[in-house]
């Protein structure tokens, strides 16, 4: 049953648990927790916390969001309403993110309900299926977890993916990607609230954003270039997590303008280490970096989301260890999700 999680100590994130019940904080300690089997074409590796799907040359790796929400929580209450699956979760100041999910685990939507009624609409993938949700598959991991390996299975990773160039990039390279360890405070407010940088065709789902980098790229982004990690590790020390005062003052003024703003946090790791390691790595410091701005910073975890790439976007291109490549990146993803540039007025 989903409970409230209380807080956790500065910097150590969400920590997984071998089947003994012992935490895990290291990837070497990982690595022995994997279990792996296959779906005809598909293979799938599960973690505690995580499931890694590969099929073809393609790998993408999936976690369930609601552990990062339930942190701090006043309460948590699951739901069945009708053929949808309803998690609330009930935030100190007393207003309720609503996660709806299919039967498969597939977000459907997501909402922030303030105290007096008002509704904001986070994330709406009801936009591109339908009211009916995604193409049925077999039947995901359960109740409202957001995890969607079903469905992943069910369409193939394929059905994922995009067929689309890159963007054509006309604002100078340094208001495209901006490094925290140069940019002012302005600048990082100004990129964090930057419009795309070409037409928004449609609606994107949310794991069309996630999983294409050519649709990504059409928004500016931010690399937490002043935040690194110990090798092997998704723990964030003490003076780290000071180094994230910036990009939190940013996205708390971005958010406070327009409620509705949805962020991406990106993991990526160098090109050393295994496939499947640099992943499983690259997303948990994506959501360490997501837990820490949360808990420390206040940015509501609702507005923000999280994704680990690995080794497969290196800032570098280079086969050796280089810290530019061990990087965490900050993306404004709304207008790929809403289809607009402008906010959309509370309902």
């Amino acid at each position: 049953m989903a409970r409230p999680i209380p807080a956790a100590p500065p910097g150590v994130g969400f920590v997984p648990q071998s089947a003994q019940g012992q935490p895990l904080r290291r990837m070497d300690e990982l690595r022995g927790e994997r279990r792996e089997t296959r779906e005809g074409s598909t293979t799938i590796i599960r973690e505690p916390d995580r499931t890694i799907i590969r099929e073809g040359d393609r790998t993408i790796i999936r976690h369930n969001e609601m552990d990062r929400f339930r942190y701090g929580a006043q309460d948590v209450r699951m739901e069945r309403r009708g053929n949808e699956n309803v998690a609330v979760v009930v935030r100190p100041g007393g207003y309720r993110v609503v996660t709806v999910t299919d039967d498969n685990g597939y977000l459907l939507r997501r909402t922030r309900v303030m105290p007096d009624g008002r509704e904001y609409i986070l994330i709406d993938n009801r936009r591109h299926w339908g009211p009916g949700g995604p193409p049925p598959g077999p039947r995901g991991p359960g109740f409202g977890t957001g995890l969607a390996v079903g469905a992943a299975v069910g369409l193939g990773v394929g059905a994922l993916m995009l067929n689309m160039p890159p963007p054509v990039v006309h604002i100078p390279p340094e208001r495209y990607i901006v490094e925290t360890e140069r940019a002012s405070p302005t600048l990082l407010y100004e990129t964090l609230t930057a419009p795309p940088v070409m037409e928004i065709e449609r609606p994107y789902t949310l794991d069309e954003v996630r999983y294409n980098a050519p649709l990504r790229d059409r928004m500016p982004r931010v690399d937490l270039d002043t935040v690194t990690f110990e090798t092997g590790s998704w723990e964030l020390d003490p003076m780290q997590i000071e180094k994230l005062a910036g990009i939190a003052d940013g996205l708390n003024r971005a958010i406070q303008a327009n409620p509705q703003e949805v962020f991406l946090i990106e993991g990526h790791t160098d090109a050393v280490g295994g496939d499947v390691d640099n992943l499983s790595l690259s997303d948990r410091r994506a959501e360490a970096v997501a837990m820490v701005l949360t808990q420390q910073f206040g940015v509501p975890a609702e507005n923000l989301t999280t994704q680990g790439y690995g080794r497969q976007y290196l800032k570098v291109p280079t086969d050796g260890p280089l810290r530019e490549n061990r990087r965490v990146a900050v993306r404004r993803i709304t207008p790929l999700l809403t289809g607009q540039a402008q906010p959309q007025p509370p309902q």
